[in-house]
């Protein structure tokens, strides 16, 4: 059975210090894209901008991530950009994540944020679901390029 018996789900702010605790997760969301190292030295610089993250636990064990970056825009006002969402296969689809995105939005609120933000992958439709559901609208288009 399949089933989440315990509900003691908590959302709280990862400490910069713990940020590597993250990397299970991502290897996930991306498929193992990139190795643990670059991952390890990526967070230990994002951590130094204006970026945090957000957990969400089952008791103590971390069962999903968001990265949030913090910036004023010239179109948005101050804006909290929601980054690499990832929760736990199994708790996907009872309602965690939309109590999730309630805490964030309380959180960037508090911090002064007027507006919201997220970049997702193309190919991720069950995401997009739910960003539409979540009152998101696709303001523009996000480009990627290797130099």
């Amino acid at each position: 059975m399949n089933k989440i018996i315990a509900m003691a789900f908590s959302f709280k702010l990862i400490e910069k210090d713990n940020i590597n605790c993250i990397i299970p997760l991502i290897q996930k969301l991306t498929n193992n894209k990139n190795s643990d190292a670059i991952l390890k030295e990526r967070f230990a610089e994002m951590v130094t901008q204006n970026y945090e993250c957000a957990g969400v636990y089952d008791g103590d064990v971390l069962i999903g991530v968001s990265g949030m970056w913090f910036q004023t825009r010239h179109y948005s006002g101050k804006s909290m950009e929601i980054d690499h969402v990832y929760i736990e296969a199994e708790y996907q689809g009872k309602g965690l994540g939309k109590q999730f995105f309630k805490w964030l939005y309380a959180y960037a609120e508090s911090k002064g944020c007027n507006t919201s933000e997220l970049n997702t992958y193309v190919q991720n439709y069950p995401s997009h679901k739910f960003y539409y559901n979540e009152g998101f609208e696709i303001y523009g288009y996000h480009f990627y390029k290797t130099l």
